[in-house]
């Protein structure tokens, strides 16, 4: 086993860390975030930092990396109140990952991506069409991070859009049917595979494990 400490940690060189530290973590979902500008440009990004926050009122969260260079998304959300969370799916994974390049301000990555801008139900901000799980969001609050200058950034949804087909009885939504994949590190995708569907966890119902 591999030991590193806190120092060891600081003493790596910053690609290896950076690799190291976000793969530990696990595996994260893959979204690509759609935006607008004021003038009417369109961004696309893609992000492993999306959480759920709570389901009523139905909250997401993402994290935004420090403003220290221009975030065009952040930028975007901030100035027009909306965007949108769209699933990544093996069809068009590599596509979405290389919307992450350093494009300019006035470069679309729909454009350059090959990707397809949707807009429904006069939401501002665009869709992906190619993407089969959706969500419109308004921005609701940013908190600063001030151990490290990253922003969380809390969202609440205003549009979701899912095949009603991949939607449980129960409310849960299988995404293995539709291939939404997963990230981890900066750079690695995965698929996703269902292992086990348990009950509710109840102290009642907790098995005998030690028997079992």
């Amino acid at each position: 086993m591999k030991h590193f400490t806190n120092q060891d940690i600081q003493e790596l060189s910053k690609y290896y860390r950076a690799n190291l530290i976000n793969s530990i973590t696990g595996y994260k979902p893959a979204n690509l975030i759609g935006t607008v500008s004021e003038t009417g440009e369109t961004n696309l990004a893609v992000f492993s930092s999306v959480v759920h926050l709570g389901a009523n009122p139905p909250l997401v969260g993402m994290i935004i990396r420090p403003a220290t260079v221009p975030r065009h998304s952040y930028e975007n959300i901030l100035a027009t109140g909306y965007y949108t969370i769209n699933h990544v799916h093996e069809s068009f994974v590599e596509k979405a990952h290389f919307t992450s390049a350093n494009f300019e301000r006035t470069d679309s990555e729909f454009d350059t991506c090959k990707l397809q801008a949707e807009y429904i139900n006069g939401f501002e901000a665009p869709f992906v069409q190619e993407s089969n799980v959706k969500l419109g969001m308004k921005f609701l609050q940013e908190i600063p991070i001030e151990l490290n200058g990253t922003i969380l950034i809390i969202g609440q949804i205003e549009h979701l859009i899912l095949p009603e087909e991949i939607i449980g009885e129960d409310g849960n939504v299988d995404l293995e049917s539709v291939e939404t994949i997963c990230v981890s590190g900066l750079e690695s995708y995965s698929k996703v595979g269902k292992l086990a569907k348990f009950e509710y966890a109840r102290v009642k119902n907790v098995p005998d494990f030690e028997n079992s």
